[in-house]
Order: structure tokens, then sequence, then C-alpha cells
């Protein structure tokens, strides 16, 4: 269906953009924070060389992630967007707490593995919903949200490296301060009005 587009002015005016800016950071900050540190934390954790880290951190993250989107492919019909996105939010928080807090670096490391299973749905599902909730926003909104979600990749380990540093190096806590962005997601996900596509 043809839509008016809107200028560039009147874009920056919407809530729902600003919601959607804000939703990009946390889908890149919640996928980054966690694949970038998943080699070291495989590596302190199970006393293992770089290279094995790097298979079993972010190779798993990455398979895992793929498995994600492969899976909302086939059962989109099925599925509510808004639903898929907030289980995966939820479901993210959970392995985030996993891999700070369970004792066994096994399960830890799982944690970060299945992270990326939850992580992959947020950058092209916020997509989709921007496609839903401002089909005039155009060529600019998309530009300006993928700027989002790069800040997003950026700042999600940042986070993750300060913390650990001022705490003396405890990549844990690190880790745990970077649940902040699938927390935020979920509370950005309320603010999404449900509709028979989203």
């Amino acid at each position: 269906d043809e839509h008016h587009k809107l200028s560039f002015g009147a874009l920056l005016k919407q809530k729902a953009f600003w919601l959607l800016i804000i939703m990009m950071v946390c889908a890149g900050a919640s996928e980054q924070a966690m694949s970038q540190w998943a080699s070291a934390f495989a590596e302190s954790g199970l006393k293992v060389s770089k290279t094995v880290g790097d298979l079993l951190g972010p190779c798993a993250f990455a398979i895992f992630m793929g498995l994600s989107r492969a899976y909302y492919g086939k059962n989109s019909e099925k599925i509510a967007l808004k639903k898929m996105m907030m289980g995966s939010a939820l479901a993210c928080i959970a392995c985030y707490l996993v891999a700070v807090f369970s004792g066994n670096p096994i399960f830890g490391l799982l944690g970060c593995a299945c992270c990326g299973f939850t992580v992959g749905i947020f950058w092209p599902g916020t997509f989709s919903i921007a496609a839903i909730k401002l089909p005039g926003g155009g060529t600019a909104m998309y530009a300006l949200m993928a700027l989002a979600g790069d800040l997003g990749c950026s700042s999600g380990p940042t986070v993750v490296g300060m913390v650990a540093d001022a705490m003396g190096g405890d990549l844990k806590k690190g880790i745990l301060a970077a649940i902040v962005f699938p927390i935020v997601m979920v509370i950005s996900l309320c603010f999404v009005k449900d509709n028979k596509n989203a």
C-alpha cells in the first residue's frame, strides 16, 4: 500500500521512532555484550586455549542466533512478532543470569551460547515493527535505526569491559552490568501496541 512519506522533521517528532531507536540500541548491545566476551568467558571459565574458546564461545553463539532467525522465519505466521520478541527478551535476561551466577563453567558457557538464540530476533524484529508502525518513515528512518544498532553494538561490550576493569577484571560482573540492555528491551516492548502483525 502507498503511505504518506514522513519528512525528516516529522519523523523526529514521532514518539514511536524514538522508542524504536531505544530498541535498536538495546538489540545491538544485548547481542554484542555477550558475543564479544563469550570467547574470553570460555577461556577463563574452562581454562581452554583461545582457539577452543572462540569455537565454544562466539561460534556457538552465532549458530544459536541463526537457529533463532530460521525458527521465526518458518513460524512467523503462527507467532506474533511482539510475543516472540518479549519471550526472547525475558529468556535473554535468564541467559545472562545463568552465565553470571552459575557455579559451573559449562552451564555458564551454555548460558552464553543460548543467549544467541534469544537475541536473534531483536534486530530484524525491530525493523519489522518499524515497517508496521511507521510505514512512511522511509530511508532516513532505517538509516538512523541502523546507526542506533551500531551504537548499541559498541556500547554493550564497552560497558562489560569498563565494569569488569573497575571490578578487578571480574568478567561476570561486567556481563551482569550489561543485563540492563535486555531489561530495557522488555520495558520498551511493553509500549509497543499490539496488532495482527506485531
